[in-house]
């Protein structure tokens, strides 16, 4: 069995609790990662609220945004605490709000500042750290510049010196000003020979060291065409956008990169819609323990493109974002019905038994 890694981006906003827990209903293999959050809201804000997660998101990384050694030394702690596999910090964010913060891609131009980072939270826990990061800044060209090359390779390096077990490229140039953070997932030349080559010389000084590629893979056959070149993958808004992708991954690391097609059945639909169910009335009876206010539309908003490009998807994903059909879903018995007459905007195809009558019969 293949032992590549496929993991879904951190993405701000979007991979909160509940887009992993409706992802890990896609895929039990895929390495799904929190937003990040910065060391600040750790240590001076709700930890809870930043930290708590369900126990079926395993495997589940925290990405850490912070450049102050002992501060993220103690968050490192804290996530070990909370039961998080490993911890990732952000060296790739191009941000203005993140450059303010003294962290994101910025810390690349601090690459002994980043490994004193790296070696204080490796000290302070016993959790796998890795580091996330672009192939330069600004108007650096590893493709054409040795000496810029060696500045990329040399932050590697340094970090796996650190102990950082893998670090997660992405294959573009982060430009601090001038761009906008989306301008900078897209602008920026993909520069993959670059990355793969990055990872040989890396791995010639730390062969355990896993190397992923990020950046511009938008599918899975993306993925199996650099198969061979990285030890595993990361892909972001098109795993949001299209998350029947996900159904295919467990295949594509168990066949080692052959399958890469995948079916969405309709026995798959109506698992993950009984799973949606199962996960919201129990999300439900948390707020009503913890007094809490419950609120549908905090997990129907990650799950929009599920339906993409089948007949009827359009009035499925109005129904899904109808704040006010949502506002009124207050039990668990309307629960069930909001996700059964959803999907009836999609055909007989769509309809599954719900839960309550799978219990009764």
């Amino acid at each position: 069995m293949s032992t590549k890694r496929l993991a879904i981006a951190p993405m701000m906003e979007w991979t909160d609790r509940h887009c992993r827990s409706f992802h890990r209903m896609l895929t039990k293999r895929a390495v799904l990662y929190t937003e990040m959050v910065t060391t600040g809201a750790l240590l001076h804000g709700d930890q809870a609220r930043h930290l708590d997660f369900s126990q079926e998101e395993h495997p589940v990384v925290l990405q850490l945004g912070g450049s102050d050694p002992a501060e993220l030394a103690q968050c490192a702690a804290l996530a070990q605490q909370w039961g998080y596999d490993e911890i990732d910090l952000n060296c790739g964010c191009p941000s203005e709000r993140v450059q303010k913060g003294a962290f994101g891609a910025c810390l690349m131009a601090e690459p002994e500042l980043v490994a004193r980072c790296v070696s204080a939270m490796r000290t302070s826990c016993d959790l796998p750290i890795s580091v996330k990061h672009r192939l330069g800044l600004d108007q650096m060209d590893a493709s054409q510049s040795p000496g810029d090359y060696q500045f990329v390779l040399d932050f590697v390096l340094g970090v796996a010196a650190a102990g950082a077990s893998q670090v997660t490229i992405h294959a573009r140039n982060a430009i601090l000003k001038g761009l906008s953070p989306k301008e900078n997932r897209s602008k920026p030349p993909l520069r993959y020979e670059v990355a793969k080559q990055i990872r040989r010389d890396a791995q010639k000084h730390y062969p355990n060291l896993h190397v992923l590629l990020n950046g511009g893979l938008e599918s899975n056959h993306d993925m199996a065409q650099h198969w061979n070149d990285f030890d595993g993958f990361m892909i972001g808004r098109a795993a949001y956008h299209f998350p029947a992708m996900l159904l295919g991954w467990d295949d594509l690391i168990e066949s080692d990169g052959d399958a890469v097609g995948y079916l969405f059945s309709e026995a798959d639909w109506h698992r993950v819609q009984i799973g949606l169910i199962t996960y919201s009335q129990a999300w439900l009876a948390h707020c009503q323990a913890n007094h809490k206010p419950f609120y549908l539309g905090a997990i129907t908003r990650h799950i929009m493109g599920l339906a993409h490009g089948r007949a009827g998807s359009r009035r499925w994903r109005q129904r899904l974002s109808d704040h006010h059909a949502l506002s009124k879903v207050k039990t668990p018995d309307a629960i069930e019905t909001f996700f059964l007459e959803a999907s009836m905007e999609l055909g007989d195809w769509a309809l599954f038994e719900p839960p309550s009558i799978s219990v009764g019969a």
